[in-house]
């Protein structure tokens, strides 16, 4: 099997518009778009979402800290903190 061909079965299948929408909930278009470039793969999404849930901290305290295109896509869909509210006095 070709290398890229084997990269692509390991990833699992290209995800879409849809699965993003789906997976991630309401991004904006612009975000849907930064994230499609990076060609994930619906599992690399549903980590990413996971992650955006709070549900990564237990994964990335035993070791298993989140790398490469799900990474990428979480700082996409991540909160700006620079765009978060001051805190009521």
């Amino acid at each position: 099997m070709p290398a890229s061909t084997a990269l692509h079965a390991s990833r699992g299948v290209a995800a879409t518009r849809e699965d993003v929408r789906r997976t991630l909930g309401d991004v904006d278009d612009v975000k849907v778009v930064e994230i499609l470039a990076l060609t994930p793969s619906v599992i690399e999404l549903e980590e990413a979402a996971m992650w955006s849930r709070g549900e990564g901290e237990v994964l990335g305290k035993s070791g298993h800290p989140l790398t490469g295109i799900p990474a990428a896509i979480f700082e996409i869909i991540a909160p700006d903190e620079e765009e978060e509210p001051p805190p009521p006095r």
